[in-house]
């Protein structure tokens, strides 16, 4: 178990790694593309473009990380009239309801990738593919599910009653 733990540690820490270079990254092209543009009437080409996906790819792995740390957005209202039992009741059905959908959007997205492949949608930056700058997607979505099965499981062995020991009795 400890070893488990020390990967998702590891790998949460890559991913706050990971978004906080994309968001340099946005930030120094950002600034760059201002300055290029007001001293030298001109601009890269390919940065606003290069800007919009990697705003996608930093929300979408934002969003993974927040299903990670249970701090996305949630709609909590009948768990504070449940007892606990009922609360982690209605969290696991919320959980696996969450795990689904994410399913279906992990699907979606590689049909999305798929005809993108298939209608060759051309290269949008330098020479790097749209289908490539749009694999976050099936990525985040897949991440996300995970982390809901991970969830249900969890609650699962919450939800086990007990193991009573008789030793005691004879």
């Amino acid at each position: 178990m400890g070893f488990l733990k020390n990967l998702g540690r590891r790998l949460s820490q890559f991913e706050e790694l990971f978004i906080a270079s994309l968001l340099l990254v946005m930030i120094f092209l950002a600034v760059l593309q201002i300055f290029l543009r007001i001293f030298f009437d001109s601009g890269l080409v390919w940065a606003d473009s290069m800007l919009r996906y990697l705003v996608l790819w930093v929300g979408m792995s934002g969003a993974a990380l927040a299903t990670k740390q249970n701090k996305h957005i949630t709609i909590d209202i009948f768990s504070h009239f449940l007892s606990a039992r009922g609360a982690l009741w209605l969290h696991l059905l919320l959980n696996l309801f969450a795990a689904v959908v994410c399913g279906f959007l992990v699907w979606a997205a590689f049909l999305f990738i798929k005809n993108e492949i298939y209608f060759d949608s051309g290269r949008v930056l330098l020479t790097i593919p749209v289908w490539g700058l749009n694999l976050i997607f099936p990525f985040a979505f897949s991440l996300m599910a995970a982390r809901f099965v991970v969830k249900v499981y969890a609650l699962i062995l919450a939800l086990r009653p007990s193991q009573v020991s008789f030793s005691g009795l004879r």
